[in-house]
């Protein structure tokens, strides 16, 4: 079983698959603090990602690379964001997403696709259909960031979404490693949603 999971890697090199081990162990911590309302959720984040853009460059997968260089540039924002404060009061915290800020979603979304589309056409990338799901799982993982920057809850919802559409996505592309992350974020994120739920619900009251 083991041999069968990562028979892929044994001409692999050595750096990148410590690279793509070290991505995993930020990735985790990431989403962890995530689920914790902990501002360290970016600078973890932006380690994960970063690396991960280098590889996903280095392996031709141009959807999943621009999702990561996203990720990069909303973590910036997103700590900027958490970091804003009245005194002592948070500025934005954990909040439901808006009728404006659905919209903005679905916008978010369209152009991701769009531009992945666009991309992958250029570039000659649609030889398998994972190249197809990489276009829905962009849209996914755009508005859910974009969410998660802004401390919306319902980004919980389309991570979960998205991970689990990774999961089996990784695995065919032949990144074991990649996939029992997606597989290990997804449960993480299960949790993420209902520990935001449980603090929204004791802001209300």
């Amino acid at each position: 079983m083991i041999q069968f999971l990562f028979s892929q890697y044994k001409n692999y090199p050595t750096q990148d698959i410590l690279l793509e081990l070290t991505a995993i162990f930020f990735g985790l911590l990431s989403v962890w603090y995530a689920k914790k309302d902990s501002i360290w959720v970016f600078p973890t984040g932006i380690i994960n990602t970063a690396i991960y853009t280098y590889l996903l460059w280095k392996w031709s997968l141009l959807g999943d690379m621009m999702i990561n260089f996203y990720y990069v540039v909303m973590s910036v924002y997103g700590w900027y964001h958490w970091t804003r404060k009245n005194g002592e009061e948070v500025l934005f915290p954990i909040a439901k997403t808006t009728i404006a800020e659905k919209k903005w979603c679905v916008i978010i979304f369209l152009v991701a696709v769009v531009f992945v589309v666009g991309v992958y056409t250029f570039f000659n990338k649609f030889t398998n259909w994972t190249s197809y799901l990489d276009t829905f799982v962009t849209g996914i993982f755009f508005v859910g960031m974009w969410l998660m920057a802004k401390r919306k809850i319902e980004n919980w919802v389309l991570w979960i979404v998205g991970d689990i559409i990774s999961i089996p996505m990784y695995f065919v592309k032949g990144y074991s490693f990649t996939s029992i992350q997606y597989l290990i974020f997804t449960i993480i994120a299960i949790y993420g949603y209902l520990e935001w739920r449980r603090i929204l619900k004791l802001k209300i009251i």
